[in-house]
């Protein structure tokens, strides 16, 4: 399945990167989605119509050509555990947008490639710089410049759950590297899907309801942006390796913050702004040291 024209003038490189750059723009749409979808229903009620939404997208467009080898799976147990793992992500963030900026909830939540590269070391034996340890600690000195320590008690607490969703998809990203040419891509991507269906649905409610055909287009626009931006991520992936991609994913920063504007009026004040930077910046050294690697 092809999302984007094959060009002569376009290397696999162009592509994936082009394909990053959809990708971090429709996760942006879905944490913009969630910022006000939130004022009116419970997390797990949008989760569920995320995950059904992502089910059937992978039963209609995968499962007529892959059969039973999109469920085929060597690691079960790994594959449930990865996928609790992201809905732990989803609905920390989405809490936290809830309450704080957009922009300052984004950034936060980007400290993953340094909590990344911090439990490589003891997960899976890598080897890390010093240089790399040091823009690990700048990186978090920017979050602390963003929640800032001493500020509103609400902002500092709502703070926490884009720290903690980035905990949850920094293991979720250590337990897809040890599933590397282990498993199919989409195989791994639809047990995402079925896992977080059937958890979610735990918490189904009969109370559930969708209170405007408005709220409803928003809640299809919800799901599809954040099941298409993760198959699009595989896709990408497919074409460039994740420390060639991980400057570009940044992009989404950019989107939040435009969304945040546009949407909410949120203008993220100097002191923020100057986290934000810290964090980027501490992120794309790391990245481009392990793309020289």
């Amino acid at each position: 399945m092809k999302f984007l024209p094959t060009y002569k003038f376009a290397s696999e490189r162009e592509r994936g990167i082009a394909l990053i750059l959809v990708t971090v723009s429709l996760f942006a749409i879905y944490d913009a989605i969630s910022k006000y979808l939130t004022r009116f229903y419970p997390v797990a009620e949008l989760l569920w119509v995320r995950y059904l939404a992502h089910v059937i997208f992978m039963l209609a467009v995968f499962g007529p050509r892959m059969r039973l080898n999109l469920v085929r799976t060597h690691r079960p147990v790994l594959q449930v555990l990865r996928a609790v793992l992201l809905i732990g992500s989803a609905s920390l963030f989405m809490l936290g947008v809830r309450y704080i900026p957009l922009a300052d909830a984004t950034a936060i939540n980007f400290v993953t490639p340094l909590l990344l590269t911090a439990l490589s070391v003891p997960m899976l034996g890598e080897k890390v710089e010093t240089r790399n340890w040091v823009a690990v600690i700048l990186g978090f000195a920017g979050v602390l410049v963003i929640v800032r320590p001493g500020g509103g008690e609400l902002f500092q607490l709502a703070a926490l759950f884009p720290f903690l969703s980035a905990c949850c998809t920094s293991f979720y990203q250590i337990l897809t590297r040890k599933f590397r040419g282990a498993e199919k891509p989409l195989t791994m991507h639809f047990y995402t899907g079925m896992v977080g269906l059937i958890v979610t649905s735990l918490a189904w409610q009969s109370s559930w309801t969708i209170n405007s055909f408005a709220h409803g287009f928003l809640l299809a626009c919800h799901a599809l942006s954040a099941g298409v931006g993760h198959y699009l991520l595989i896709e990408a992936f497919q074409r460039i390796g994740p420390a060639v991609a991980a400057p570009f994913t940044y992009a989404q920063l950019v989107f939040a913050l435009l969304f945040g504007w546009a949407i909410y009026g949120e203008v993220p004040d100097t002191i923020s702004l100057f986290g934000i930077l810290v964090i980027v910046g501490s992120g794309m050294y790391v990245a481009r040291r392990q793309n020289r690697k």
